[in-house]
Formats: structure tokens, sequence, C-alpha cells
């Protein structure tokens, strides 16, 4: 418990003061999987350190596009990410919403090894929605803790990470904007409008990875990732290649070997127009009626958070960066 609280004191520290990063730590073991062949154990991820930079984002309040408060998390974004990774790059977006509302927003790329041929995508997006459209009562702005805030945190925690212990091959970590704007009456393009850009537009020219994977919604109280249905269609091999690194980091119980309907989210935009195979880790199910209850309501707050469902998404992302 004093090592815990001590690790919260430095993260907050972290947080709030600009300064140099902490000190290298040696390369991970490499030991032998059950196959035989060179596995190579991953760092520990931790879940404090996570909540603390999710706990961060809903300080600043609802992260709605064209408002403070989303200014002022996507400002301390790119001061992480330049802590962190080796190249920053920020994507500034002018996008006409369906609403006809001008959005400004920010696509931000932090890179480990850029000039690496082989690379790996990460993304999650941080804003959040300007309405609590599923709830009865209060349809106002919400904390968006989980749809947002979690996704971003797990990949904060993975960049303190590798900053590190770089990982063997490229890692490219988009935080993408303007996800959450859309119709929720006629949803398809009017929603991921950063990620739709980045799409048509990488931060590189000629940009190339392997394949991305996506978190959204990865935060809560029971949560349970099914093999969504775009990321089969797009990336089955993707999808096998994570499942089976949760079950052997013991987090089977997350990953679920269960198909789930397809649901257009930023991933779907990655496959179809940037051509880049890519996953989305989403907490949605079909015997449920989709997204969890708190899911656009005023529900999604830390209340609903868990830190062991935080761990189980960090560390299978981990497993599967330094076992590409």
């Amino acid at each position: 418990m004093a090592f815990a609280r001590l690790l919260l004191c430095f993260l907050t520290a972290v947080l709030l003061l600009d300064g140099c990063g902490p000190d290298k730590k040696p390369q991970p073991p490499v030991t032998s999987s059950s196959a035989g062949n060179a596995y190579i154990a991953p760092p520990v991820f931790s879940e404090d350190s996570a909540w603390v930079f999710l706990k961060k984002q809903v300080s600043f309040g609802p992260r709605i596009p064209n408002t403070e408060a989303h200014r002022r998390c996507g400002d301390w974004l790119i001061q992480m990410a330049r802590r962190w990774c080796d190249t920053v790059v920020v994507q500034n977006l002018e996008i006409l919403a369906h609403d006809g509302k001008m959005l400004r927003g920010r696509n931000i790329v932090g890179s480990f090894l850029p000039h690496h041929k082989r690379r790996i995508l990460l993304a999650a997006h941080w804003d959040t929605r300007p309405q609590a459209d599923e709830d009865p009562q209060n349809k106002g702005p919400f904390a968006g803790a989980d749809d947002g805030a979690s996704g971003v945190a797990v990949l904060l925690e993975i960049l303190r990470i590798l900053s590190n212990q770089k990982p063997a091959l490229g890692v490219d970590v988009i935080f993408f904007d303007l996800e959450d704007y859309g119709r929720s009456d006629a949803p398809g393009q009017t929603f991921c409008l950063g990620s739709q850009h980045w799409s048509r537009q990488p931060h590189l020219p000629g940009y190339r990875a392997e394949y991305g994977i996506l978190l959204d919604m990865v935060g809560a109280r029971n949560a349970r990732f099914l093999r969504e249905g775009y990321s089969v269609q797009y990336a089955a091999h993707v999808v096998d290649k994570v499942w089976f690194a949760a079950g052997r980091q013991g987090y089977g119980h997350l990953f679920v070997n269960q198909g789930a309907n397809p649901v257009t989210d930023d991933h779907y935009f990655v496959n179809k127009l940037a051509g880049i195979p890519c996953i989305d880790i989403i907490n949605y199910h079909n015997d449920t009626g989709g997204f969890p209850d708190h899911w656009h309501t005023q529900k999604d707050n830390l209340e609903i958070i868990d830190k062991a469902t935080l761990k189980g998404v960090g560390q299978t992302l981990l497993d599967v960066i330094f076992n590409p």
C-alpha cells in the first residue's frame, strides 16, 4: 500500500509539473512460450497510474469540442505526449458538423521509433459527446469517464511505460478528436470526424502500419469485450492475436470468444479509408441490447470505472506490443 501511495504521488506530480522524464528501466526478460517460440514478458501495466490519468481528464469537465475544457484537456494531452514520445505531431482540424457548426479539434499523434519501418497503431478518442441523449432524465453534458477518458488513460500509461522500455518496432498512438458529435438518429459518417480526416490525410504522407487497435469504453466495472463485427471482417488475424494475448495474461474473462454486431467506430474508417487492418476493443454486447447502460448518460462518471478493467486492457496491449 505504501508503494501504491508513492506511485500515485509521483504520477500526480507528473501531471502538474513540467520536468525531466523518469530514469530508464531495464528491458523485460525473454522467456520461452509453450509453443517453443521466444516470448518477451511485457512490462507491468499500472492501473493506479491509468486511474490518475483518467481522473485528470474528467477534472477538466466534459471535453466537448469548441469549449474551454476541450482546449485545456487537449493542451495537457499534447504536453504528456511530448514528455514521453520520440516525436509528436498535432493535426489541427476544422470540420463542419451535421448541425452546421464548425468544429475545431486536434488529432494528437505520439510516436516511438519513428523511423522504424515496421509499425503498429494504437488509438482512442478523447472528446466527449455534447449531450447525454440516452439519459431519460438529464440530457446535459456528462463526464465521459468511460466513453473517451478510459481508452486515453490506458494509452497514456502505455506511453509512460514505452518511454522507459522501448519496443522492438515502431508504435504510433493517436488520440482522435471529434468522434462523438454525430447524430444519434442517423449515425453513419456524422460520427468519427477526426479519424475520417486522419484516414484520408495521415499525419505523415504515405503512412502505413501493419495493423491498428482502437480502444473505446474500456474502463467500466463488469465490462466484457467481444469480437466486434467490423474487426473480424477486416482484421480477424489481429483479433486472434489480441484475444490470445489476453488469455496468456489471464484476462480471458474480459476478452470473450464471442462475436458481436458491427459498430461504426473510428476503426471502421481506418480500415475503409486508410486501408490499415484495425480492430475495436469495445464494451458492446448483442445479448444486452448493445452498449452498457451508462453509455451516453449521466452514469458515465468515475463511479462506474474499475481499475481491474483498465489493468486487463493495458496489460493485454503491452503483451501484443512486446510480442508483435
